[in-house]
């Protein structure tokens, strides 16, 4: 489709400023098909920047290697520009939106010079549910264009739900690095220096401004800069949840359903959560989405989630048929594999794959790499930040419901982070308020090998969401307080999901006392039951624990492994409030919302008693 066929008046002026700005050599309108994306991808190895993967192995499959300055999320790059600083908070990094625009509209002039310009209308959850929402990306990279066909649903189904004066969000988007006449990429992947990177993001105005990377969330627009920074916003003034949340639906063995979401910071195994495969005879767990979850109320009362991407964009390394199955089966054909290494054979290996690399590897920088299992110094051959981008419909987990435009409807939430001791197994929320204090407070210990910060510190990361809120976190506390209060007004108190904190991490000096993965399930059966206020339990000063006979427990767990993982240490305790009192709470000064500083004084006190 071309620019003047556009029907959305608002839409085609957008595009044609766009176009007058940049300068492109060529624009063209993303249809969203199967055509479209295999021509992309054959651009993309025209260009020597992707590599096709062998095709009895891994059939669809193609490997990129960034530039070693664009690998990830650059968070100190990455704004809040909302018109008042105080609007941002002390989380993100605020630059007057007046400013920011002007300093970018001069990087965008002339910054598609050389390159076509791809218009990717595209739908964050099913074409036209009523809890989705349209963005159009403007980009200059048909590596970005072939993974918004993977994560999101692009092209003219979309413009047809749009139709001539439909709400989108718009999204700017260029690598920064325009073409002279005959020159090419010849293998090199574009990108500006880091200090000309911006991923700005404008709540008042409900735009994306993305310029100098072609990596993951800096340049799929729909992934955390629309699903959540953006969103967020959208649900706090519309009334909604917009969260960094797996997606899962539970079956126990009488084949009764329910849907759980959770929020847990980053390696902490979300991804492998939402695609467990459970050790329990009798249950089973499907995947409707592995990182995040948009959510509002249905006229029963009950909070109906839709996974808004149509994808995952995981992390390679760690991922193996252990630690997630289902992932393995999912990426083994029509996947975009980043920075990875490439064997000889041209398959792909990452660090913890499962198994030794076979011979002679290419690394993700290009070049040759030999495993040495004597050298501990030696550099990873994939990026530790490497990725897969596969289609969520090949996942063997995928639920039947994970595209259902209504939803499904949730009756949990899980927080959880990295904490050797101190937080238990699992620990249920006495109420509401109580349930958001301890998402508040979500945070994993720091190891050693963070350099910047002091070993067994606790990094906070409340919600999941402090990379992703695009506003101040204490107003969004008080917008999940303000959910709350919302529905116990309408008299459906009752229907809100129970709230849990999960901890899979308790060490004790022979490692991880609590085996993980599979295993996981048994949590999660008692976690179901409690959902119907059933399961055996004893309320504590933190909360409700199950009795240490409540869980199943799975081989090399004793009886006194679970008196461990379920016990409430007081002291340790003692110590988390002291901590979330002293260097937590007082970031938010006086947006922390007082129903937060009265269940801090709450718990203490029961604490004390």
């Amino acid at each position: 489709m071309k620019v003047q066929e556009l029907k959305h008046a608002g839409l085609k002026k957008w595009v044609e400023d766009a176009v007058a700005l940049m300068s492109p050599d060529s624009v063209e309108v993303c249809n969203g098909s199967q055509a479209e994306y295999d021509r992309m991808i054959q651009i993309t190895i025209d260009n020597g920047l992707a590599t096709p993967l062998n095709p009895q192995k891994l059939p669809g499959c193609v490997l990129f290697r960034s530039d070693p300055s664009d690998v990830a999320r650059v968070e100190n790059r990455t704004y809040i520009a909302s018109e008042q600083e105080s609007d941002a908070g002390p989380t993100n990094n605020w630059i007057n939106p007046d400013e920011l625009k002007k300093t970018m509209t001069e990087l965008y002039r002339g910054s598609m010079k050389g390159r076509t310009m791809y218009v990717i209308p595209f739908s964050m959850g099913p074409v036209g549910s009523e809890i989705a929402k349209i963005g159009v990306e403007i980009t200059d990279s048909p590596y970005v264009v072939a993974n918004m066909h993977i994560m999101t649903r692009v092209g003219t189904k979309v413009l047809d739900v749009l139709g001539t004066d439909g709400y989108y969000v718009p999204c700017f988007h260029s690598v920064g690095k325009p073409l002279g006449t005959g020159e090419k990429d010849s293998g090199k992947w574009p990108c500006a220096p880091l200090d000309k990177k911006y991923i700005s993001h404008f709540p008042d105005t409900r735009e994306i401004w993305s310029y100098g990377s072609g990596y993951g969330g800096n340049a799929l627009l729909g992934k955390k800069c629309l699903a959540l920074r953006i969103a967020s916003v959208l649900a706090r003034d519309e009334g909604w949840l917009a969260e960094h949340m797996l997606i899962l639906k539970i079956s126990n063995p009488q084949g009764e359903v329910k849907y759980i979401t959770g929020a847990f910071p980053s390696a902490c195994g979300k991804t492998n959560l939402a695609m467990l495969i459970p050790k329990l005879p009798g249950w089973k767990v499907e995947t409707v989405g592995d990182d995040i979850a948009w959510m509002k109320f249905g006229k029963d009362g009950r909070l109906y989630a839709i996974n808004p991407e149509a994808g995952f964009f995981g992390v390679a390394p760690g991922t193996n048929r252990e630690s997630n199955l289902n992932a393995m089966e999912t990426i083994k054909k029509n996947t975009i594999y980043t920075n990875v290494a490439l064997t000889e054979d041209k398959d792909v290996w990452w660090e913890l794959i499962g198994h030794d690399a076979p011979g002679k590897l290419i690394d993700w920088n290009g070049n040759e790499w030999i495993q040495d299992k004597n050298n501990k110094d030696q550099k990873p051959a994939a990026h530790p930040n490497s990725r897969f981008t596969g289609p969520a419909k090949q996942c063997p987990a995928i639920a039947n419901e994970w595209e259902d435009p209504a939803g499904v409807p949730i009756s949990a939430f899980l927080f959880g982070g990295r904490r050797p001791k101190t937080i238990p197994l699992v620990n249920q929320a006495k109420s509401w308020v109580h349930g958001v204090f301890m998402g508040s407070i979500v945070g994993s210990e720091v190891t050693a090998a963070a350099l910047d910060v002091k070993a067994g510190t606790i990094r906070r990361d409340p919600f999941a969401m402090l990379p992703f809120c695009g506003y101040h976190m204490g107003d969004y506390f008080k917008h999940w307080i303000d959910i709350g209060k919302k529905a116990e007004a309408d008299g459906k108190g009752d229907k809100l999901p129970k709230i849990f904190f999960v901890n899979w991490f308790r060490k004790n000096d022979k490692g991880f006392i609590w085996p993980g993965y599979g295993e996981n399930s048994r949590v999660l059966a008692w976690i179901f039951e409690r959902c119907d206020s059933k399961g055996k339990f004893v309320d504590t000063p933190i909360g409700i624990l199950p009795t240490p006979d409540a869980i199943s427990r799975p081989d090399g767990v004793s009886e006194a492994d679970m008196q461990e993982l379920l016990k409430v240490e007081i002291e340790g305790w003692k110590a988390e409030i002291a901590d979330v009192r002293q260097n937590h709470y007082p970031k938010f000064g006086g947006k922390l919302p007082k129903e937060l500083a009265v269940e801090l004084d709450a718990i203490e006190k029961r604490l004390n008693t």
